[in-house]
């Protein structure tokens, strides 16, 4: 944990170590990864941003996706939700215990080091964290999008879906500082398996944990317990099938990453813009707009053509080849 700004790059040897951790510590996660990505032969995988046309068109002429505090959301508990159903498994003595002991099996002392660090770190969490949702896109969306989802995200007024294809683990690359996960939708009692489950993992694999450097499981526990309460959400909201891009610009400051003060249904808020462009920097090249751009989506609205004609003209100046095949519009017989 720090508060300097810096890429973190891994070697491919401790990206494969850190994808060893994430599995233990992360299983839910991996295991949602491992099938969307095919376990890593799939290169890609297409997820859909759903947005107001406004909001659309910020995008594509910057080349900057916004991520917007939690406390902002539609789900207004946010990580509030997590924080409760970890905070239940932790202060059940019996199941702490038994994550701790496993933990110092392993590596003693990691266990109670990283609950105290999340504890120390966990207002910062709970007020500042910003994240970028995106759904998972599948081919027989391609023509009309979600239907849920044009209902549920961009307001009254015309909506779109940009559709991207993203590098399996992006995050990895270190460039951002942010991280790359889908959400859980689990209720107490299934997300307290997780934890249990999680117990089992360490145990299954000690001989392997203590060949791991302490600090580095310190920090694959401190993870494990950030992202369960920062990607859990009511089980209600499955449909969205979201993932998340997370940014904690006072945990882990990105080189970047910009803020800056934009206006949501009047309310002024602050906004870091994660780029997606090379000219911000040549470590940026496989997030590139215009090479992970898919096609975009024109949400029902009684203006297609004209809409069509302005995200045609954008894209192109974007540099994204093609562009007036890949713009189309949902024939979903809604009202706009």
């Amino acid at each position: 944990m720090t508060k300097e700004a810096q890429e973190m790059i891994l070697t491919p040897e401790q990206f494969q170590l850190w994808l060893q951790l994430e599995g233990i510590f992360m299983p839910e996660a991996t295991k949602k990864k491992n099938s969307f990505y095919e376990s890593g032969t799939k290169s890609e995988a297409r997820f859909v941003h759903y947005t107001s046309a406004e909001a659309a068109l910020n995008i594509i002429n910057s080349k900057r996706m916004w991520m917007r505090n939690t406390r902002c959301m539609s789900d207004y508990r946010e990580v509030q939700h997590g924080f409760e159903i970890l905070q239940g498994f932790l202060s059940d003595k019996g199941k702490k215990d038994a994550f701790i002991k496993a933990l110092d099996s392993c590596a003693p002392g990691a266990g109670d080091e990283a609950i105290t660090l999340f504890d120390r770190w966990s207002d910062e969490i709970q007020w500042n964290t910003y994240i970028m949702s995106i759904s998972e896109h599948d081919d027989k969306e391609d023509s009309h999008g979600r239907l849920s989802m044009w209902r549920a995200f961009g307001g009254n007024g015309a909506r779109v879906g940009i559709v991207l294809k993203l590098p399996w683990y992006a995050e990895k690359a270190g460039t951002l500082n942010v991280s790359f996960s889908p959400v859980a939708y689990l209720p107490k009692d299934k997300a307290h398996e997780m934890m249990d489950k999680v117990i089992g993992n360490i145990d299954a694999n000690s001989d392997f944990l203590r060949s791991v450097d302490r600090s580095l499981i310190v920090k694959a526990v401190f993870s494990m317990l950030e992202f369960s309460v920062e990607c859990l959400k009511h089980e209600g909201f499955h449909e969205e099938r979201e993932w998340r891009v997370i940014c904690g610009p006072g945990r882990s400051p990105s080189l970047h990453i910009e803020s800056s003060t934009e206006f949501f249904g009047g309310v002024p808020q602050l906004v870091y813009k994660l780029p997606l462009d090379v000219t911000v920097s040549e470590s940026l090249s496989h997030l590139e707009f215009s090479r992970l751009f898919d096609r975009l989506i024109i949400g029902p609205s009684p203006y297609p053509l004209v809409m069509y004609q302005a995200f045609v003209e954008a894209l192109r100046k974007a540099g994204v080849a093609d562009a007036e095949n890949r713009v189309v519009a949902s024939g979903i017989p809604i009202r706009a």
